[in-house]
């Protein structure tokens, strides 16, 4: 059965039913808030598929101005397996138990928060007044004991950005490809090099030029598989392409730099 109750300007909701996910029972209260660390953080639950913690500051969160209050807040734990650019969106409250009608109390707020990179944790700063929580006639401190406890709804989650790698020292690679029997070579398809270097890559031709250059030039291209780098990568790539010029040593050369993708460049 739930009751309601109007306490301060907040509409609070006794229920029977114990939280769904944690349940935080203190005992010796007094001694923790008198203890010399500002909070006290519980041992990590499972909601929702994901791992979570509650931070309660006895005293007050006093660089939030909660001092005179009972602070709360639930963070969110192990994260650093997320890909880059994660959130997560959940609905949860705060209970507290009344030990005198036995009903689990609760602020009714259900307001959706957005976990992220940036944002591990939400709260109440001012949970519930210290003054109310220690008067005997409310039941929420009984023989300096209390429990607290949390329900976590995740309404959905996104994984979606990227991340961006610099090599300090790329390196260099050099390969000469020789073409024999140059006239002999069919201008129907491209003729490919032996590959070189960690990611397999290839010169690619087509003696006979294509688009643009179809038959005035030669089409020189670098390529590299799909298959060398993980989907949705890009290269940022400085290279050169050197005709040899066998007879005078004035090579051709066409020197470029490109942001290459994970398909044929």
């Amino acid at each position: 059965m739930d009751t309601q109750l109007f306490i301060e300007g907040n509409i609070l909701t006794g229920r029977d039913a114990p939280p769904s996910h944690y349940l935080f029972k203190i005992e010796s209260f007094s001694l923790l808030s008198k203890a010399p660390l500002p909070k006290y953080t519980s041992n990590q639950f499972d909601a929702g598929g994901y791992k979570w913690k509650l931070s309660l500051y006895p005293s007050g969160d006093k660089q939030k101005d909660g001092e005179g209050f009972i602070s709360i807040y639930l963070a969110l734990t192990e994260t650093s397996s997320f890909s880059s650019g994660w959130d997560v969106n959940v609905v949860f409250n705060f209970f507290i138990l009344d030990q005198l009608q036995n009903k689990y109390i609760v602020v009714q707020e259900w307001i959706e928060r957005r976990y992220h990179a940036m944002k591990t944790e939400w709260g109440i700063t001012k949970f519930i007044d210290l003054e109310m929580f220690h008067n005997p006639l409310k039941g929420y401190l009984i023989d300096d004991t209390c429990v607290f406890g949390a329900e976590v709804f995740v309404v959905k989650s996104t994984f979606k950005g990227e991340r961006l790698s610099m090599v300090k020292e790329p390196t260099t690679y050099f390969y000469t490809w020789k073409v024999s029997n140059f006239s002999t070579l069919s201008s129907d398809q491209y003729h490919y090099s032996m590959s070189f270097g960690d990611q397999k890559w290839q010169f690619g031709f087509n003696p006979r030029g294509v688009g643009e250059g179809k038959g005035s030039y030669i089409s020189l291209y670098l390529f590299i598989p799909a298959s060398s780098i993980p989907d949705s990568t890009k290269l940022f790539v400085n290279f050169i392409l050197r005709v040899k010029d066998q007879m005078n040593g004035k090579d051709f050369l066409f020197q470029s730099t490109f942001i290459m993708c994970t398909q044929i460049f």
